[in-house]
Parts: structure tokens; sequence; C-alpha cells
């Protein structure tokens, strides 16, 4: 699946707040879009830019392309509830998001990365599809011979010390797995974007 390879600071600078995990990123010191004409600041949004900025702020997020977001839109609205919470689920509970949020990379991108190269197990059998949704009751895993590796040795040194503030994973140390044991709530993700303004974005 393809993705966005550019830089991801200028991302941050563009929408004027953190998106990305670096200490180092330069929003922090340099808040004002990238280009010639940017310490000029930032023109008033008008209602459609708003919604767009907040569409691209979660497409952004969780590295995924225009075609693909709006095929996420799609099936939230042919799906039974509010459309905001399922979009928001749906974007959440993408494997590579999960193996995100259990911390067994450090960035989504990172996480991705480990799917695309057959390192995650979803209920003891590989799964290299980063797009794949974890369903509720899934056990989430990482291969053996990859716990050998200089990559995981790393980030076993915090790994499973440190606890998950997320009420919808279970980790469990001892076995290096996580479970999705519910859907996340909007309320309980508190996504730096406004999920409504993008629901509103599509449906206009």
């Amino acid at each position: 699946m393809a993705r966005y390879l550019g830089p991801k600071h200028s991302l941050c600078r563009r929408v004027g707040e953190r998106m990305c995990t670096s200490d180092k990123c330069p929003v922090v010191k340099r808040n004002y879009p990238p280009g010639v004409h940017g310490p000029k600041g930032r023109p008033k949004l008008t209602g459609y830019g708003l919604q767009l900025r907040e569409k691209q702020k979660a497409r952004w997020l969780y590295g995924i392309l225009e075609r693909q977001f709006r095929r996420y839109y799609q099936e939230a609205i042919r799906q039974r509830g509010a459309n905001d919470v399922i979009l928001l689920q749906l974007l959440e509970t993408r494997l590579d998001n999960i193996v995100y949020r259990l911390g067994f990379a450090k960035t989504r991108a990172g996480a991705r990365q480990l799917v695309n190269h057959g390192h995650i197990l979803v209920d003891g059998k590989r799964v290299d599809i980063p797009s794949y949704q974890v369903r509720p009751g899934q056990v989430v895993s990482v291969n053996q011979n990859f716990l050998k590796k200089p990559y995981w040795q790393n980030i076993a040194k915090v790994w499973g010390k440190q606890p998950v503030n997320y009420d919808w994973l279970q980790i469990d140390a001892k076995d290096i797995k996580g479970q999705l044991v519910a859907r996340p709530l909007p309320e309980q993700i508190k996504p730096p974007f406004d999920i409504k303004l993008i629901i509103e974005f599509y449906s206009r």
C-alpha cells in the first residue's frame, strides 16, 4: 500500500501542531508554515479550510493516502451507529496502529514496517497487511525470531515496564503480546483532530 514518504516535520509546521513523535519537532520553535512565506503566518481558514485541515491531520497521523481514507469514510457511513465514532474506530483498529499503541514500535511508520516484514502475529498467525482490521478479542504478538533482533532488544528495555494507558488494550508483558478488548471511543482516544469536521468534509 502506498504511503506518504516526504518530510514529516513540514507537515507539523503546515498545520501548526506537533503531529510526530520526535522530541526535536521544529514546530516548537518555528510554529509557522514551511516555505519562504511561512513566517508571515497563517491566513484565516474558511469552514471548508478547517474541515480540510482536520482531514489532512488525521491522514498524516495514521499515514494513509486520500483514496484509502475516503474508503474508510464510505465504510463508516455504511455501518450502523455514529459515523464519526465508527470512522475513528476503523482508523484506531488498523493493525499497524495497534502495534504502535502496544509499544512494539516507537512510531506508526515503524509499526507499519514491522507488519510489512512479517514480524507481527494475530492470534498466532502472521499478518503482513498494515490495514488489517483487528477485532475485539484478537491477540497481537511478535514473531519469536524478531525478539532476537537488535531493534527489539532496544525496545525491550522499556517495553512492559511502562503501563499502556489505553482502556481498550490489555498487555501480557510475560508473553509479549497484547489484546484488543473493545473498540475505543473518541473520549478515550482524544485524537488531535476533530473527527466531526472530517465527516462534514466528505458529506458536503
